[in-house]
């Protein structure tokens, strides 16, 4: 046990507590700031998440619009805090990092910090997924509804809050192979185990790609099962490596 560890140990919970306190005032800080500097870019924020539904309304001849006198001021201010929490995400996890890190051993280390920075990176691997893949086909087709008695006039606080909790439920979902290693960190799994579920794995991708795509064609359902199956088959490599 090196003698940082034991250090660490011997800490009274008062200190481990203050220095806690710290790391999220020195977070939130950086939250604050990140996000006053969205708030002045907020025009190129919010031209950033428009983009792929700005084509349709030229199309439509129509604006995104709001329908409350508070609606966009408030708008702005929540997509200014989603945007600076994201961009200050770094430094959160850094500090995280520091109050985590000197209470585990060595070889715990090795396996925690890797799997935290490619959460990281799934996760905005899934949410760019959804932007750049997922959102031109759906709002196109979501937009095939309108007719003579019905006309695409979407509000501003709408399509923030269905844009970004998709983009989450996207990054969420590419956190499998993640997942799945750290099940086989803990004996919970093993790659044969996975091998052995993967005919099931392949049906459930397509099954949910035929139930989330929202038109109902082959080539966009394969948008979404094959990049499952293929995160369901790298899981499989990370567990077999994790196990050796």
């Amino acid at each position: 046990m090196s003698a940082e560890l034991i250090h660490d140990k011997e800490l009274p919970l008062t200190e481990h507590l203050a220095e806690l306190r710290d790391r999220i005032i020195k977070s939130l800080l950086a939250v604050v700031v990140c996000a006053a500097i969205c708030y002045w870019q907020i025009d190129r924020v919010l031209y950033f998440l428009l983009a792929p539904l700005l084509p349709i309304l030229h199309e439509e001849n129509a604006k995104v619009i709001f329908t409350a006198y508070q609606e966009a001021f408030f708008s702005y201010i929540k997509l200014a805090l989603i945007a600076g929490a994201m961009l200050a995400s770094p430094f959160i996890l850094f500090q995280a990092w520091r109050f985590v890190a000197p209470g585990l051993y060595e070889h715990e280390r090795r396996f925690a910090l890797p799997m935290v920075l490619f959460s990281c990176v799934a996760f905005l691997g899934g949410a760019a997924f959804a932007y750049f893949i997922v959102f031109p086909k759906a709002f196109l087709f979501l937009a095939t509804f309108a007719g003579p008695d019905l006309r695409l006039i979407p509000t501003l606080k709408d399509y923030l809050s269905f844009s970004l909790r998709l983009m989450a439920v996207f990054g969420i979902a590419f956190q499998v192979p993640v997942a799945l290693t750290v099940a086989s960190r803990l004996g919970l799994i093993t790659a044969k185990q996975l091998k052995g579920f993967r005919r099931y794995a392949i049906l459930g991708a397509f099954i949910l790609a035929a139930i989330l795509t929202p038109t109902p064609d082959i080539v966009n359902q394969l948008f979404l099962a094959i990049p499952l199956v293929l995160l369901y088959e790298f899981s499989i490599f990370l567990v077999a490596l994790v196990g050796k």
